[in-house]
């Protein structure tokens, strides 16, 4: 166990016992990583922010079923900003939906903030095809491709994470790629490895 997992899980272990300074403390330490997981997700800072606090408040009103992984929170915390940012995300598509309903001439000129709202998150942009495999990832499996892929958790680490066994979460892994795999144009030199591989 390293000295930063040490003292974070010091941290933790006071923090479960209701002190607020330790929880703070476990705030500052991740909430830089937890805020650009949600920032990659939604693509607007304000809704980012606003994930991460949700995260936060999780984490402080389910402590005691929290899962630690080497000594961290942090995987878990990612889990839970990937639901929170499902949510948001999910709201934003109903608001655009709603506001793309009205009539053309009730329609008020949007705001700042409204043109940010409308933004396509990263997920959203790029190769459309791509994104919506992704999104249509069984939960368990986004969250293992979003801290593997993107975090850099080892497998067994992620599986702890989400609370499967090692050898589900490769199973779920290798079948996300082939479906990533799948959605990558054909004329992509890089889309179709598997076969030429074969």
């Amino acid at each position: 166990m390293s000295d930063a997992s040490g003292a974070e899980r010091e941290l933790w272990t006071r923090a479960l016992a209701g002190e607020g300074e330790a929880f703070g403390l476990v705030f500052d330490l991740h909430r830089g990583r937890v805020l650009r997981h949600a920032f990659w997700h939604l693509g607007n800072r304000h809704d980012a922010e606003d994930a991460t606090a949700v995260a936060f408040l999780e984490l402080w009103r389910r402590r005691a079923d929290v899962r630690v992984v080497d000594g961290s929170v942090l995987p878990w915390l990612l889990v839970v900003t990937e639901n929170v940012c499902r949510n948001v995300a999910r709201g934003l598509r109903r608001y655009r939906t709603t506001i793309g309903a009205l009539p053309r001439d009730a329609r008020p000129e949007p705001s700042a903030e409204e043109a940010a709202l409308g933004r396509a998150s990263v997920l959203e942009s790029g190769e459309a095809l791509l994104a919506t495999t992704i999104r249509g990832l069984p939960t368990t499996t986004r969250a293992l491709v979003a801290l593997t892929a993107m975090e850099g958790y080892s497998v067994s680490e992620a599986a702890a994470a989400v609370g499967i066994s090692v050898g589900a979460a490769k199973t779920r892994l290798s079948r996300a790629r082939a479906a990533l795999r799948d959605a990558l144009p054909a004329d992509r030199p890089d889309a179709r490895r598997k076969e030429r591989s074969s």
